[in-house]
């Protein structure tokens, strides 16, 4: 038996930054993806946002590929939100996200970032907020998670 226990960090936009989840409705997004994710055996330690882009810290499964889990967390979402006619426009993710591990260290402070997304967004807009970890992290400049 193989024993993984690796935590993800996952960040995602909403296409071109439309503002869909204005609280109200990204309570009930949060929510969903919740439940979504533990149906599929995807454990999410942290999961919140603002209205253009959610941050979500899980644990990936030794049998699953980051990308099914994003697909599994991210686009499930966008097919059941239009299906719940909760807002008048189409809703849709951005094709991209940014994802990086998490040592076991950093953890906590992975958690406090993710779960103070208002306050953190108040002083630094999402496009600012990529760049540092499109930084941070070696990422090619010019890419954010948020354009679609």
């Amino acid at each position: 038996m193989s024993y993984v226990r690796l935590f993800v960090h996952a960040v995602w936009g909403t296409k071109d930054r439309f503002p869909y989840l204005h609280s109200g409705v990204r309570s009930i997004m949060l929510d969903h993806i919740h439940s979504n994710a533990k149906k599929k055996g995807i454990f999410i330690d942290s999961l919140n946002g603002v209205s253009d882009h959610l941050h979500c810290l899980f644990l990936l499964k030794a049998d699953m590929a980051l990308m099914k889990a994003m697909q599994l967390i991210k686009g499930e979402s966008s097919f059941w939100f239009n299906r719940q006619n909760l807002i008048k426009e189409y809703f849709e993710w951005a094709d991209e996200y940014y994802a990086v591990s998490v040592s076991e260290s950093d953890i906590d402070s992975v958690r406090t970032y993710i779960d103070d997304q208002e306050n953190h967004h108040r002083k630094k807009s999402f496009a600012e907020e990529c760049d540092e970890f499109l930084e941070k992290y070696g990422f090619v400049k010019g890419f954010h998670p948020d354009q679609g």
